[in-house]
């Protein structure tokens, strides 16, 4: 592909632009235009013009979620797009997402935008539901930027740690061994626990996810921590809120503190300003003879947090990255 001929492309959400550098390679500055306020990884894309911006302050995240709350019961959208500076880009394609209404700016919004727009550019929306979806969405950013082998080569090497990961921890598990049960949170104020990839990466594990007892209680029928019809394979339904005493009374061994979209230091300062002084973290912390506080994010570095959950759960420290972003608390 020559220069005239490079694609110009905009990410609106995180996880593209770290599939855009991973499969464009050198080429990233020449394609990527302009970047979501979230994008910052890789460090080359944090010069390009920023087209969106939250509408929410964050505080505390018992704080943002009451903003959220009420942002939605009024219909209104959680993020600004700059759509004047979006056109003057001139993309041939964007890429967004079509999973979560908290997480990026609408779809229906970018996509109205694109229709006013001459020439129309190429739309990539991105609805992973599980690891293998994240890691198959690198076939349609590859496909819309002409650059299918490279989304292949790229894509086998995500599939070979997977699947390395993966088989580390079936050996390292010993049969009839007690499973341990894991609490994820993926938000401190009120609980959420995490959802969609986050159980399938969990349970790949030989542990148990207490996101499935709480699944059952919702009338969900689940077997062998998969929901009925499920595979091994398949994502969840998304994070939901589960009341503290719940929690507690589901007695979980581990407990991974990774509120989304927060990275390390705001994670750290949560646990320390929100968990430690409320009244049910000391009884939850208690049993629990693994705690850890990580950041991670919907992407190719999904594949990271896998490894880090191996290594993590199974205590085999040379599965972890040595760049992970995580804090041990208690082990």
């Amino acid at each position: 592909m020559t220069l005239q001929t490079m694609k110009r492309v905009i990410s609106l959400l995180p996880s593209a632009a770290e599939i855009v550098a991973l499969v464009a390679g050198d080429n990233l500055t020449v394609q990527l235009v302009g970047r979501s306020h979230e994008d910052d990884y890789p460090a080359s894309v944090n010069n390009l013009p920023i087209l969106t911006a939250p509408k929410t302050k964050f505080t505390t995240t018992a704080d943002v979620d009451t903003q959220v709350s009420q942002f939605l019961a009024q219909g209104n959208s959680l993020y600004t797009l700059d759509t004047e500076k979006l056109k003057s880009l001139n993309p041939d394609i964007i890429v967004t997402q079509d999973l979560c209404h908290v997480c990026s700016v609408d779809l229906n919004m970018v996509q109205r935008i694109a229709k006013e727009m001459d020439p129309v550019p190429t739309i990539v929306a991105l609805n992973p539901m599980s690891l293998d979806d994240v890691i198959k969405s690198i076939d349609d950013v590859g496909s819309a930027l002409d650059m299918v082998n490279e989304s292949n080569l790229v894509k086998s090497k995500l599939l070979s740690r997977v699947k390395y990961a993966r088989d580390i921890a079936f050996q390292s598990h010993t049969a009839g061994k007690k499973r341990s049960r894991v609490a994820f949170l993926e938000w401190p104020s009120p609980i959420y626990l995490g959802g969609h990839w986050t159980p399938q990466m969990i349970r790949w594990k030989i542990v148990t996810y207490i996101f499935h007892a709480f699944l059952i209680s919702k009338g969900v029928q689940v077997v062998n921590d998969c929901k009925d019809g499920e595979t091994a394979e398949m994502g969840a339904p998304p994070s939901f809120r589960v009341p503290p005493q719940d929690v507690i009374d589901s007695h979980p061994e581990i407990l991974i503190i990774c509120p989304c979209g927060l990275n390390l230091e705001a994670t750290r300062k949560e646990y320390e300003e929100t968990l430690l002084p409320s009244e049910w973290w000391p009884k939850l912390a208690e049993n629990a003879t693994k705690i850890a506080l990580m950041f991670n994010r919907p992407g190719p570095r999904l594949v990271d947090a896998l490894e880090w959950l191996v290594g993590y759960i199974n205590d085999i420290p040379e599965m972890i990255p040595g760049n992970f972003p995580w804090e041990n608390l208690k082990s």
